[in-house]
Parts: structure tokens; C-alpha cells; sequence
């Protein structure tokens, strides 16, 4: 038997679109029913918040004692941490993995009090920038996933904000830190990184391959609200064995040394 066509050759995740229209579940009533069914108190997140998608840096944080669970996140799914470094007061949640739960989260975390929303999550490198393990700021992400396309129109990439980039990187630039700023692949299906589909990255020059920064991104831009990403590139798909490493306590160190910098940067932009 032939298979119903699609109408129009249209796929359902890009026709009925109507990217002006408000939504009729909003991530505010969420969080207001899972504050009374929880009696949690009001209050705000901390301004600047966190993915850390690979769960490394929560998990070093609690072990040493510097974060506490906040009293203040009422998502169903999640916990969210406050801690200090660098003389700023950060959120942090862990585990974020993949485009839907990442914007998600965003969603969320914007409605209970963040300014600035920073991911930084583990990616495959598909063009050589030096030794692993290194930075990649993402100035824009190929939207091999489904999330961004009931935020924005079809195309190729989503984009970071070019200010909020330029910012950042002049703030890294005093940090000791190897970040460098170019494109990834965003990708909905880890499992499925064919070699023709790297190599034709790789023919375009996209660095590195990871989860999240494309509909993360295409959010920021609906939305209209700062977000930055950036991939830790840790490994070559380990295709060989002694991949993944990400260097002392799990790269966390370094990790929140190039966050810090990163929100420094929002902070020196003009309000």
C-alpha cells in the first residue's frame, strides 16, 4: 500500500505555523500551578543562569559545598542551584540535554527572574582548532533539530546576537582560556552523525556538533532575550578509545573561568 502523501509535500513540523501568534499554554501558568501544588514561596532566579547539559559542573559544585538548591524554581522537571564565582551569583541547572529541553528550561528560567541565559555543553569536533579539549563561542548553529522551527521561519542557521558575541569575546580575551568563536551543528539525533554528514559540515567549516544552540538560539531571537552558547569540544565521536576527557575536575574549572567572562561581557554592554 503507498504511504499518504504529505499535503502540499509540506512536513507537518513546518506547515500551520503562526510565529506572531502568542501561545496558549504559557511557561508563567506552568510555573504559577507548580508553586501552589508544591507551596513554594515567590521570588526571583538569580539574573544570570546556566545549562551545564553534561551535568559535570552541578555535580563539582555540590561536591565541594558551593551550591544550594534554590527555594524559588518551580519547574516540574528540574532543580535549579545557586552559586557564587568570580563575584557574580549564578543559577545553574544540570542535564538540560537536547534542543526541546533546552528551550524548554528558557522558557522558564525567563518568566522567574534571569537576564542572561549561558549553555555550555559537551560537542564533537568536525574542524580542528588545536588539542582538545577547547572552547568554540557559537556565533551561529545549523538547525538540524526540530525545536527552532516553531519559533522561526525555515533557514539554514540560527544566529546568535552579533553585540552580545562581540562583548563576550572582548571579555575572553583577557582570560586565559583557548575559545574561539565560529558555527555548529545542531543536531537532534547524536546516534545518527553519518560521515557524510560531517564531512559536508566540515566542508563548510562548522567546527563542532552538539545538542542544543540552534533552537536555544532561535529562541533568544522570538523571544527576544540574550542567550549565549558555547561548545566544550571534548572529543572526536570516539571513534578512538581515551575520548571525552575534558581535562582537571571534568574541565569545570576552566568552564566557569570562560562563563565569568561571558557574563562580564552582558554586564559591560549598554542597558
Amino acid at each position: 500500500m503507498r504511504k499518504k502523501e504529505i499535503a502540499n509535500n509540506v512536513p507537518p513540523i513546518l506547515a500551520d505555523k503562526h510565529f506572531e501568534d502568542a501561545s496558549v499554554f504559557e511557561p508563567e501558568n506552568l510555573l504559577r500551578e507548580a508553586r501552589r501544588q508544591r507551596c513554594l514561596p515567590e521570588g526571583r532566579v538569580p539574573e544570570v543562569c546556566l545549562l551545564d547539559p553534561d551535568g559535570d559542573i552541578v555535580r563539582a559544585l555540590l561536591k565541594n559545598g558551593l551550591a544550594k538548591r534554590s527555594a524559588f524554581w518551580a519547574c516540574y522537571h528540574t532543580d535549579l542551584y545557586e552559586f557564587d564565582w568570580d563575584g557574580e551569583h549564578f543559577g545553574i541547572i544540570g542535564c538540560a540535554v537536547g534542543a526541546s529541553f533546552a528551550v524548554l528550561l528558557a522558557e522558564q528560567l525567563f518568566v522567574s527572574g534571569c537576564q542572561l541565559l549561558i549553555s555550555m555543553t559537551s560537542s564533537g569536533q568536525i574542524v580542528e582548532q588545536g588539542p582538545l579539549p577547547y572552547f568554540i563561542l557559537i556565533d551561529r548553529a545549523l538547525r538540524d533539530e526540530g525545536t527552532s522551527y516553531h519559533y522561526l521561519p525555515p533557514s539554514e542557521f540560527a544566529e546568535a546576537d552579533p553585540l552580545l558575541v562581540d562583548h563576550a569575546l572582548r571579555a575572553l580575551a583577557r582570560s586565559p582560556q583557548r575559545v574561539y568563536r565560529g558555527a555548529t551543528w545542531t543536531t537532534d539525533a547524536p546516534y545518527r552523525e553519518t560521515l557524510a554528514a560531517i564531512e559536508k559540515c566540515r566542508s563548510r567549516n562548522i567546527l563542532a556538533v552538539e545538542m542544543e544552540a540552534a533552537a536555544l538560539y532561535a529562541f533568544a531571537q522570538a523571544r527576544r532575550k540574550p542567550v549565549l552558547c558555547f561548545a566544550h569540544v571534548t572529543n572526536r565521536m570516539a571513534v578512538n578509545e581515551g575520548d571525552f576527557e575534558k581535562g582537571e575536575a571534568d574541565g569545570t574549572q576552566d568552564s566557569l573561568k570562560v562563563i565569568a567572562a561571558a557574563a562580564r561581557g552582558w554586564l559591560e554592554l549598554p542597558q
